[in-house]
């Protein structure tokens, strides 16, 4: 993932957004009346609410489509609102358990089997139907929700802070997630970033929105539908250009600008890196005509091209693509103080961030802090908790020519992802020599307390300058292979160094997990060209993807026979890294190649139960 700067990230909303946030505010004063939670039952009371009773949409002419964030909470009283989702291998279901609080006492109550199939939210939650002027019924439909979209508080006393993840998993190989909303607060039920526009005629309608009966009588909540009147209006990019007014036409000219750059980012990402294979970087080079080295390169432009990964429900950075050219989903924001497209990205105006009775989490996680000086004296690994890493099978799994670039050339890309199952945070910084091209990497390990308590030299960092990339990667965290049907190596991957950022929830249900890690954003977590430090952080719960656009991501195939073969994603390959358990650091999975040179095919059979390529 390319290095972004704070002005880069999704902070912005236009003003009928302003008012809906207002009128959060005002329904926060009426349930603010609710029942103590102290003294009510300790079953948590769903609500559904709406935070206005209109709202105006955009379809712009250039892009048709309209984003249905109606503006409709689900709130929690009486306690916080917990499920706990998991599956204890690829080869069982995913299943879903509430959890009940009760001051000390916790008890479970299992979801129906089969109710919850992934990771992204529950499914069929919000029924939907808009009708147009003359009452005819235009649009009906379902939409998922997920617990933990980022929302705010609806009372002043409760939590000024939510315990919970701010968004739900995207990562097909997800082994465990926590969903809630916390108590006193209320979640956006619209699918938010990854959520599908609808083609409305511009015009007004009425949309009816409530909770589907298998959920009203699985949660307790009441049949209390909501109306909203929603406006569409259509706009276009040109007609804005023209309008005179600077501040609007800039945004659309950025765009432009962003895709402009985008045709020659690519170009200048592989050729020439001394040290890496220039055949494993073309593919990736290949890819990224679209990417957000195009934005990086517009210096924070709002393209927003679609992110490759599954739709899903209020995707922040730390769950959505990892160290792709794709931008991050946006921080997690109240989704009814947003607007979701491009377009209304670009003509935003007013920010947004935590302000009195509204904790979004739009800060921009800090930069982990290495410590002052490299470490003197005896290094020392002492008999403390450590970290456990872990590689997840690849995916996103896709064949390419060279193109231009390298003509002549086949290549299978792909996405890996290496975790930590914990139950301590793996720690690495790197101190450079004044003068020098390398870091010097240490890794820390901490006592109960959170004391540091020892260290070991574990390698070298380097400056990686190429675009997709930028930021200094450690070496030896992981290795990337193609075996043969047999399992003996037939081609490794030129990518041998990483930046550690927490990109991706695998499991929130292991011990010591960290639901709210600090670097998700690798421009913070990564350093610059010309830092003289570095610490790199993988929190307990947490892993870091590189997805198959980069450059490294993949396998020259050119010469390889049509045949069964497995990507092996191995961590720690030569143990470098002190660790609790060595043994499940690789993870396979199975490819089929076919077709013919310049046109190979690639087929990817379900890893088990996960049916993902």
């Amino acid at each position: 993932m390319m290095t972004r700067s704070p002005q880069g990230r999704t902070n912005r909303l236009t003003r009928p957004s302003i008012a809906v946030a207002a009128a959060v505010a005002v329904t926060a004063g009426v349930v603010a009346a609710a029942p103590d939670a102290k003294t009510a039952e300790p079953s948590p009371k769903l609500s559904l609410i709406a935070a206005t009773t209109s709202v105006t949409l955009d379809s712009w002419k250039e892009d048709p489509g309209v984003y249905l964030d109606l503006g409709t909470y689900l709130t929690s009283e009486n306690g916080a609102f917990e499920l706990k989702v998991t599956r204890k291998s690829y080869k069982d279901p995913v299943v879903a358990t509430q959890v009940l609080r009760n001051g000390k006492k916790t008890t479970t109550k299992a979801l129906p089997a089969g109710l919850v199939k992934d990771f992204s939210g529950l499914p069929d939650f919000a029924q939907i139907s808009v009708t147009d002027a003359a009452g005819k019924t235009v649009l009906k439909q379902t939409e998922a929700f997920c617990p933990n979209n980022a929302s705010g508080r609806i009372r002043p006393d409760a939590p000024a802070n939510s315990k919970y993840p701010q968004s739900c998993p995207v990562n097909p190989f997800t082994l465990g997630s926590v969903w809630g909303v916390e108590n006193g607060w209320a979640s956006n039920t619209y699918a938010g970033y990854y959520a599908k526009p609808v083609q409305l005629a511009a015009g007004t309608y009425t949309a009816k929105i409530s909770v589907t009966k298998k959920y009203r009588d699985l949660f307790g909540i009441a049949n209390k539908p909501q109306s909203i009147k929603v406006t569409v209006r259509e706009r276009s990019w040109e007609a804005e250009e023209g309008s005179g007014s600077a501040a609007r036409s800039a945004a659309p000219r950025s765009f432009q600008s962003a895709k402009s750059a985008a045709g020659h980012q690519g170009h200048q990402g592989h050729g020439g890196h001394e040290g890496h294979q220039q055949a494993a970087d073309a593919p990736a080079a290949a890819h990224s005509g679209n990417t957000a080295a195009s934005a990086h390169a517009a210096h924070g432009a709002p393209a927003r091209p679609e992110a490759p990964a599954a739709r899903t429900t209020g995707a922040t950075p730390t769950f959505n693509v990892g160290h792709g050219p794709y931008p991050p989903a946006p921080p997690a924001l109240p989704w009814a103080l947003k607007k979701e497209s491009l377009q209304r990205q670009a003509f935003s105006a007013a920010k947004v961030g935590d302000r009195p009775g509204q904790t979004d989490g739009s800060r921009q996680a800090p930069a982990a802090q290495p410590n002052a000086k490299r470490p003197t004296g005896k290094a020392t690994v002492p008999d403390v908790p450590k970290p456990d890493l872990r590689s997840l099978p690849a995916y996103g799994i896709t064949v390419s020519d060279g193109y231009e670039d390298v003509p002549g050339k086949d290549y299978l890309a792909f996405s890996a992802n290496v975790w930590n199952a914990g139950p301590a945070k793996l720690v690495v910084d790197g101190f450079r020599s004044p003068g020098k091209e390398l870091m010097d990497a240490y890794q820390y390990f901490y006592d109960a307390k959170g004391k540091q308590v020892g260290y070991t030299p574990t390698g070298t960092m380097e400056w990686d300058p190429r675009p997709g990339h930028e930021h200094w990667h450690f070496t030896d965290f992981a290795s990337y292979r193609l075996l043969k049907a047999d399992k003996k190596e037939s081609v490794r991957s030129g990518k041998e160094a990483f930046c550690l950022a927490n990109t991706d929830a695998v499991d929130y249900t292991v011990k010591n997990a960290n639901w709210h890690p600090d670097n998700t954003d690798l421009s913070t977590a990564c350093g610059q060209e010309n830092s003289i430090s570095v610490r790199e952080v993988l929190d307990v719960g947490s892993g870091d993807t590189y997805t198959q656009d980069l450059p490294g991501q993949s396998f020259d195939i050119t010469g390889l026979p049509n045949g069964t073969y497995y990507i092996q994603v191995l961590a720690n390959p030569e143990n470098r890294l002190k660790e609790t358990n060595y043994k499940n650091n690789s993870a396979l999975r199975k490819v089929v190649l076919g077709g013919k040179k310049g046109a190979r095919t690639v087929k990817v059979p379900a890893h088990d139960l996960v049916n993902a390529n």
